[in-house]
């Protein structure tokens, strides 16, 4: 049998009000992306411009021992450089110079700005352009920043991608579409992506980013797009004025997030549908039944969602769409109402969705709600749990694979697994 298709999903959402708030955050900085980049781009490294508090942070994050030569670092900014004591780009030269020189093997390397060096204005920029003209063109040298000033969690990827896009080389004139996914994904869910759009016929298709720094892949007006993540704004709009075309869909969680994704892609590169469905049919049958194991234990629960990656809408979907679940609050650092109008028109009218964060009145909301389970981040979950609330660490949705059919098993089981618990543990 062939799978049925989703009905038509709308074009846009209905122009339900967002509830906007400005307060205190409780959300990791941009940083914290260069733990999955750092893995994805394998001649790369990321040194980051900051204080020792950048380095515990991504130290932390990375679980990487000292001595196991991880493809990022930070050029600590001490109190001299502070005091305007010393030359900070002097400095900076110096340990790029001794780093380039240790690790011959790098052929791309950011700088990273943090908190410090924006509050002392260091020019990363001009320090990145002064740099890669000195190496000849043997290697590259790009910034980005990843303060926590200016980005939050996943921002540092969109801001490191964007900076990617100029370097890109131009595809031919008059050269044929050709298939762009845009998102950092685990090399095993990406090899899946490439094996189904093999087999849908589309023959050329890229990733940004790379698994290395010399196969970036060309731009141009021929290349179409998929997002596989929401966070990535600045990259697509970045994409877009080297003359890309974005490919509105679902986001690839869960069987149906999965196969409009493709879909979309299929309609683009002109796939007959017929043959779009015999392709797609065993990944979604085993996603469905995958997803089947965990709805009977998530059906009819209410969730809320406190903002921290980005991923809050799409996930919320996939929770309501596939697991029957109820979500009550939907918070997001910020709203992309453009790459979410289809997600957000298949939420519950009821539901609200939030932009920003004022922790106290968002608190204060989830006491008042008192949902079966709150998604938040790791220094909200202990509170909670103290109060008698469910919780789910938002982290661990963006460090573990949960894109594509392969995955939605596991995407479901991440959130039962804490009403799971729960059960086990009451007396």
């Amino acid at each position: 049998m062939t799978p049925a298709l989703p009905l038509a999903l709308p074009t846009a959402p209905e122009c339900a009000p967002v509830l906007r708030e400005r307060g205190q955050r409780e959300v990791f900085c941009g940083l914290t992306g260069i733990i999955w980049l750092h893995r994805k781009v394998q001649d790369a490294f990321f040194l980051v411009v900051g204080s020792r508090t950048c380095a515990h942070l991504l130290q932390s994050a990375a679980g990487v021992m000292v001595f196991a030569e991880p493809r990022f670092g930070t050029a600590i900014i001490e109190e001299r450089d502070l005091a305007g004591m010393v030359d900070c780009n002097a400095e900076l030269d110096r340990i790029v110079a001794r780093l380039l020189d240790r690790r011959p093997d790098i052929t791309l390397l950011f700088l990273v700005g943090s908190c410090p060096s924006e509050v002392i204005k260091l020019d990363l920029g001009r320090a990145a352009k002064r740099l890669s003209a000195a190496q000849n063109g043997a290697r590259r040298i790009l910034h980005y920043s990843g303060s926590g000033i200016e980005t939050t969690f996943t921002e540092g990827e969109d801001a490191c991608l964007a900076a990617l896009v100029p370097e890109l080389p131009a595809t031919a004139p008059g050269a044929a579409p050709e298939l762009m996914i845009v998102g950092t994904l685990p090399d095993v869910v990406e090899d899946q992506f490439q094996r189904l759009f093999a087999q849908l016929g589309i023959a050329t298709v890229h990733a940004l980013p790379a698994r290395r720094a010399d196969a970036m892949p060309p731009v141009g007006p021929n290349t179409r797009f998929l997002l596989a993540q929401p966070f990535l704004g600045e990259t697509a709009r970045a994409l877009e004025d080297r003359g890309a075309v974005r490919l509105d869909a679902l986001f690839p969680f869960g069987a149906e997030g999965t196969t409009d994704w493709l879909h979309a892609a299929a309609r683009a590169f002109g796939v007959d549908e017929m043959h779009f469905r015999a392709v797609i049919a065993p990944g979604r049958e085993r996603a469905k039944r995958a997803i089947a194991h965990c709805r009977e234990r998530l059906v009819g629960k209410t969730l809320f969602f406190l903002p921290d990656s980005q991923l809050e809408i799409p996930l919320a979907r996939f929770l309501t769409q596939e697991l029957g679940m109820v979500p009550l609050e939907v918070g997001t650092p910020y709203l992309h109402r453009r790459h979410l109008a289809q997600e957000l028109a298949l939420l519950p009218r009821t539901t609200v969705i939030s932009e920003g964060q004022d922790v106290e009145r968002q608190l204060d909301r989830v006491r008042a709600a008192r949902p079966d389970l709150t998604i938040c981040g790791l220094g909200l979950a202990n509170p909670l749990e103290a109060e008698g609330l469910t919780t789910k660490w938002a982290i661990e949705l963006v460090f573990s694979p949960i894109h594509g059919f392969d995955q939605a098993g596991d995407l479901a089981e991440l959130f039962a697994r804490p009403l799971r618990r729960r059960d086990v543990l009451r007396v």
